[in-house]
């Protein structure tokens, strides 16, 4: 059983190897700079994980569990609440994960994104797709039983959109030295409240229409 110290060091290094596989990406980060930001030798990485791919792939699944510990999925709304309440719960509970400035897995993923490796697909979907099956299930719901996939889908598809585009916005905004580029967003609650209110709105619009296209 390793020690307390070791697990420490290993806790550590996973933190600060999400800090800088966000900022610059699996490629120009390195592991001399995460050891040293780690006050670590680089041996521990060889000793707890193997490689500096494997550390990219344990530091992405770190960080996606230390935010969902921090916002868990349902938002605290109970499983047996009405559906609009679990939808609110979730989209709530996204909205402020992305937001939240200490947030790292998805800006990994962002920087994966813009240059990718393959190396995070495996975890990724391991720990992604089932979260988006739940929130497929749960517009399914929402639409109806008349309701199409493509229309479950495409329902998804804009809502989880509405959550990520001005939040990505809103943390660039934040972050630029370029005064002309204000936050876009400066209530995150009441931001949330509109994106559930605008996607039960559309949602409720496709389903009396009977769901035709």
């Amino acid at each position: 059983m390793a020690s307390k110290k070791s697990e420490a060091k290993k806790e550590r290094l996973l933190t600060v190897a999400g800090d800088v596989f966000m900022e610059k990406g699996f490629r120009d980060a390195t592991v001399a700079e995460i050891c040293t930001r780690a006050a670590a030798n680089i041996s521990a990485v060889n000793y707890h994980f193997g490689s500096k791919e494997a550390l990219y792939q344990e530091a992405w699944r770190h960080s996606f569990a230390e935010s969902l510990k921090a916002y868990p999925m349902d938002g605290g709304v109970s499983e047996t609440a009405p559906a609009e309440e679990r939808l609110r719960g979730r989209l709530t509970a996204l909205i402020r994960r992305i937001a939240d400035e200490t947030n790292k897995d998805f800006f990994i993923a962002q920087m994966e994104m813009m240059t990718p490796t393959g190396l995070l697909r495996e975890v990724m979907t391991t720990e992604l797709v089932p979260m988006r099956q739940q929130t497929l299930a749960l517009v399914r719901e929402l639409l109806g039983p008349k309701a199409s996939e493509e229309q479950v889908h495409y329902c998804e598809m804009s809502i989880i959109s509405m959550c990520i585009h001005p939040i990505v916005m809103q943390r660039i905004a934040t972050r630029s030295k370029d005064t002309a580029l204000r936050p876009i967003i400066e209530d995150i609650t009441a931001f949330a409240d509109h994106v559930v209110m605008f996607a039960l709105a559309g949602i409720n619009a496709i389903r009396s229409t009977g769901n035709t296209p």
